[in-house]
């Protein structure tokens, strides 16, 4: 007698797989996560607080002008922001001759407040702890006036007005001359960023966790 072949046969199982068993999470962790979201929204409230504190402040009144682009308005000493004027005692060149920019920029800003009120948008402080200022008279910015009459540069703001006036060759563009942040760089000036949207932050953070600016 031929025996068959023995034939294999898979056995069918019919039982379910075991679930993988839930490990319960530390009570040390748990207690953690409740801390950092404690701390989130004691963060969120003071951010609450300290916006609140830190909106933009307008000055109105008379200005002093102390430089081009510096001016006291209500008691406040203010820096125009976005815009960069020539230093007192800097010398600019039109052709054979030297002049001081820094008096020409002084001059031009005084004529063109003559004598109204001023009206000034601050937020936020440079490095001399002056507030940075948007300011206009009789709905005129004076931060682009400066830079389009040629007697400021554009220094994180009012690239349209620079280019403008380079091109008419207004005020110090009608010759040459070296632009006021590396004039001061080589006459013992404090070095001060530009007036963009890095500084804008860098600012709104010093004032938000109260750091002094001036530094």
């Amino acid at each position: 007698m031929i025996k068959s072949p023995l034939r294999r046969q898979r056995v069918l199982s019919f039982h379910k797989p075991r679930k993988a068993l839930q490990r319960r999470r530390p009570a040390w962790r748990q207690a953690l996560d409740w801390l950092l979201v404690a701390l989130l929204f004691t963060f969120c409230a003071l951010l609450v607080v300290r916006l609140d504190r830190i909106a933009t402040v307008t000055s109105e009144g008379r200005a002093t002008v102390h430089d081009g682009d510096t001016i006291t308005v209500g008691g406040q000493r203010l820096r125009l922001r976005g815009m960069d004027a020539f230093e007192i005692g800097q010398q600019c060149r039109r052709g054979a001759d030297t002049y001081d920019c820094g008096r020409a920029a002084r001059r031009a800003l005084d004529e063109l407040i003559a004598r109204r009120g001023v009206t000034c948008a601050v937020s936020g402080r440079d490095r001399y702890g002056r507030g940075l200022a948007e300011c206009t008279v009789g709905g005129i910015s004076l931060n682009a006036a400066l830079v389009e009459a040629g007697w400021a540069v554009a220094y994180g703001g009012f690239d349209a007005q620079e280019a403008a006036a380079r091109k008419a060759g207004r005020g110090a563009w009608a010759g040459t001359f070296e632009r006021p942040d590396r004039w001061r760089a080589t006459h013992g000036g404090m070095a001060e960023p530009r007036h963009d949207v890095l500084m804008t932050v860098l600012s709104w953070l010093r004032r938000l966790f109260g750091w002094n600016e001036g530094e």
